[in-house]
C-alpha cells in the first residue's frame, strides 16, 4: 500500500440481475476470460488499496466460492437482502471495521461489481482528484449518448459543483435531459461517510437506502462534493444483460487486441481475433483470423498461430507455428510446428522443432527435439526422444480399461506407419519398428522389432468366392495378359 493509496475498496456485487434470465448471478459471467466482478477486481487491485471488501448477496455462497478461487485475500460482507446500494455500503464498512461499529479513516472507493471495463488508470484518477481537492465525496461520472436509467449529474449552474445524483425514476423532466450520468463508482472520506450512511432515509420510489444520497448530505453539511469525469464514457457501462454482455466483450476485446498491435504484435483480422485479458504476446508475433486464445496463453517472439486456431493456458515458443489446431495446458516449444487439425490436451510439451502434424492428438506427452508425429496419430501418456520419426496411423495404447500406462520411445528412433504401441512399453534409442506392428515388449536399442503375421496369398479366391463379380472380370482379363503387359 503506496502512500496515496486508498484505504479500502468496497465492491458492490450482490444484486440478482434478473435481467439477465439467468441461474448464474450476474457478476459471475465471463467476458475475455474472467467473471465481471473479477475485472473490476483486477482494476481496483492496480490502486494497491489496503483492503477489498466484496458485497454479497444473492446467491452469495456462489460468489464467495468464485472469489476464494480467483482472489482469496479480498473479504467479503453479507447483504441478505438487497435494500440499497446505501444498505450495501454499510455492510462493507462494518465488515472492514470488524463489527466494531467504528468508522474507516482514510478513503473509501466504492466500485459496482458488473463494470468490468472499468481500468485502474480511471480508478487511479478519481482517486488522485479527491485527494488533491480536498472532496468529502468525489463521484465519477461521464458524458453519455444516451442516460436512459441512469442517475443524473446535478451541478450548481454558477460554480458547477455537483449538488446531486438524482435516479432516472426519481428525475424530473428537465433532470432527464442531463446527459453527464453517476458511474456508481466513489471517493470518499471513510469516517464521513460511516456518519452520512446513518442520516440516508427511505422516502424514494423503490424504498431503498441510495448511496447517492450521501452527497447531498455531505453538501448539506458544508463538504466538498466533487466529480472526476472519465475520458471513455464506454468504462463505466454496467451489464444488466445478454446484449449489453456481448457489448462489453467485444468493447473490451477490441481494447486488448489494440494494446497487442501497439506492442509489436500483427493480428490479420481483429474483427475474427478473441483474446482473454490474461493472454500475453512477445513482439513480432502473428495471429491470424478466425482464433481464440484464452487463459494464461502465451505467443513467442516470431510465433504464428491461425487461422482457425484455438488456445487455452497453452505456450508457443518464438518462431513456432500453430495451425487450424485446439491445445489446452499445452507447452510448443521454440520453432515447432502443430497442425493442421492438431489437438494437443493437458500435459503436452513439444521440444525444440518438434512436429504434431495433421490429424494428430496428444495427452500428457513430452516430445523431443527435432521428433516428428507428421499425420493421424495418437500419442498419450509418452515420452519420445530426440529426432525420432512416428510413422503414419500410430496409436499409442495407454489405457487398460482401469488404468492409464506410459511409453517410452527413445531418440533417433524411425517407427512404421500403423504401429500399436500398447503400455507399458519402452522403445530403445535407435530402434525400428516394422509398419503394421503391434509392439507389446521392450524394443533394445538399435533393434529392428516386427509385430505382424506372415503375409498369405490365396490364388483364385475372387473367381471361386465371387464368380461373375467386376473384380472376377478384370483379375480373368488380367490373367490373359502377355507378362510383358501385365
Amino acid at each position: 500500500m503506496s502512500a496515496n493509496s486508498p484505504t479500502a475498496v468496497v465492491v458492490l456485487a450482490a444484486g440478482e440481475g434478473t435481467r439477465m434470465k439467468s441461474a448464474l448471478p450476474k457478476v459471475l459471467h465471463e467476458i475475455c476470460g474472467r467473471s465481471l466482478v473479477g475485472h473490476v477486481l483486477a482494476a481496483s487491485g492496480e490502486l494497491d488499496p489496503g483492503q477489498i471488501v466484496a458485497v454479497v448477496g444473492h446467491k452469495h455462497e456462489e460468489v464467495e466460492a468464485h472469489l476464494a478461487t480467483f482472489a482469496p485475500d479480498v473479504r467479503t460482507a453479507l447483504q441478505p437482502t438487497q435494500n440499497g446500494t446505501g444498505h450495501a455500503v454499510r455492510m462493507g464498512l462494518e465488515e472492514l471495521a470488524g463489527g466494531t461499529g467504528s468508522p474507516v479513516s482514510g478513503t473509501v472507493i466504492v466500485v459496482c461489481g458488473d463494470t468490468p471495463l472499468l481500468t485502474g488508470a480511471t480508478l487511479r484518477a478519481l482517486n488522485d482528484t479527491h485527494a488533491a481537492d480536498g472532496n468529502a465525496v468525489t463521484v465519477l461520472t461521464a458524458e453519455v449518448p444516451d442516460a436512459t436509467g441512469y442517475g443524473r449529474i446535478v451541478r450548481d449552474g454558477v460554480s458547477g459543483a455537483v449538488t446531486a445524483i438524482v435516479e432516472h425514476k426519481d428525475a424530473s423532466e428537465s433532470q432527464r435531459a442531463i446527459r453527464e450520468i453517476n458511474s456508481g463508482v466513489f471517493a470518499f472520506d471513510g469516517q464521513l461517510l460511516t456518519d452520512a450512511l446513518g442520516k440516508v432515509r427511505t422516502d424514494n420510489s423503490q424504498g431503498e437506502e441510495y448511496l447517492t444520497d450521501v452527497l447531498g448530505i455531505l453538501r448539506e453539511a458544508g463538504h466538498r462534493v466533487g466529480a472526476s469525469v472519465a475520458a471513455d464514457h464506454r468504462e463505466i457501462a454496467g451489464i444488466n444483460n445478454r446484449v449489453q454482455l456481448a457489448e462489453a466483450r467485444r468493447t473490451l476485446n477490441d481494447r486488448l487486441l489494440t494494446a497487442a498491435m501497439l506492442a509489436g504484435v500483427t493480428v490479420v483480422d481483429p474483427a475474427t481475433t478473441w483474446v482473454d485479458a490474461t493472454v500475453s504476446f512477445e513482439q513480432d508475433a502473428v495471429v491470424h483470423p478466425g482464433t481464440q486464445l484464452q487463459g494464461a496463453t502465451h505467443i513467442g517472439e516470431g510465433a504464428e498461430v491461425g487461422p482457425n486456431t484455438r488456445l487455452k493456458d497453452t505456450s508457443v515458443g518464438a518462431g513456432a507455428r500453430v495451425d487450424n489446431t485446439v491445445a489446452d495446458g499445452a507447452e510448443v516449444g521454440e520453432q515447432a510446428s502443430v497442425g493442421p487439425f492438431a489437438y494437443l490436451r493437458p500435459g503436452t510439451r513439444l521440444g525444440t522443432k518438434a512436429k504434431a502434424g495433421t490429424y494428430v492428438e496428444m495427452k500428457n506427452a513430452s516430445i523431443g527435439e527435432g521428433t516428428k508425429v507428421p499425420h493421424l496419430s495418437y500419442v498419450g501418456d509418452a515420452t519420445i526422444g530426440e529426432y525420432s520419426n512416428i510413422g503414419a496411423a500410430s496409436v499409442f495404447v495407454n489405457y487398460d480399461g482401469e488404468a492409464k500406462h506410459h511409453t517410452t520411445v527413445g531418440s533417433h528412433c524411425k517407427t512404421g506407419s500403423d504401429n500399436m504401441f500398447v503400455a507399458p512399453v519402452t522403445v530403445g534409442d535407435g530402434a525400428y519398428t516394422a509398419a503394421g506392428s503391434v509392439i507389446t515388449k521392450d524394443v533394445p536399442p538399435g533393434s529392428l522389432a516386427v509385430a505382424r503375421g506372415q503375409q498369405r496369398n490365396i490364388d483364385g479366391w475372387v473367381a471361386r468366392k465371387r464368380p461373375g463379380s467386376a473384380a472376377a472380370k478384370a483379375a480373368e482379363a488380367a490373367s490373359r495378359k502377355p507378362d510383358s503387359e501385365a
